[in-house]
């Protein structure tokens, strides 16, 4: 059974008080008006680009991999709209979120974009907190102190593979995605 804190080493809970103590700038609330002003990348949202729907043949080859579905813009809104009709896209949203984080260039949009899908994904009872285990928690809010393209890869690839394993089979079995097969 759990010991609790008393059981782990000394020098582990005084890392984690180190980690939590760096998290907090990033969980600080806005110190000056130009703190305020910082866009969030989805507010400045862009037209959706016009979606081909595809042919059956190309609807068929999405069976190959969820990389087929999420590199293509139709099989990508589909899928989403799958997972939002089951009220599980809470991944990907995650997914998403993660793709357009890298790529910012511009630092302080990387650490107001970190800091949102830290406290809409990663953090525990966030709103759509994401399904990923304690190591994997640990790995991503120590590259948070570091940011860079990379920060939430091992989530990232985390979520995606919990896609592939569970929702995407039953996408492919959904009347959504068969009825594409049949229409063109």
């Amino acid at each position: 059974m759990c010991k609790g804190l008393a059981a782990l080493p000394h020098t582990c809970i005084e890392r984690a008080k180190g980690i939590k103590s760096k998290l907090g700038v990033l969980l600080q609330k806005p110190e000056s008006a130009f703190d305020l002003i910082i866009p969030y990348p989805e507010k400045a949202e862009k037209k959706p680009e016009k979606q081909q729907k595809p042919t059956p043949e190309e609807a068929a080859q999405w069976r190959e991999g969820l990389d087929r579905v999420l590199n293509n813009s139709y099989g990508l809104a589909a899928f989403r709209s799958f997972l939002q009709s089951e009220f599980s896209d809470e991944n990907i949203e995650f997914w998403m979120a993660c793709e357009d984080f890298k790529k910012i260039k511009n630092p302080v949009k990387m650490a107001a974009k970190a800091k949102k899908i830290y406290e809409d994904f990663i953090k525990s009872e966030g709103p759509k907190e994401v399904n990923i285990d304690y190591f994997t928690k640990v790995v991503t809010l120590r590259n948070l102190m570091h940011l860079s393209p990379v920060t939430f890869d091992q989530a990232q690839k985390r979520i995606h593979a919990l896609m592939e394993k569970d929702s995407f089979g039953r996408f492919l079995r959904s009347g959504q995605y068969q009825e594409l097969l049949v229409h063109s």
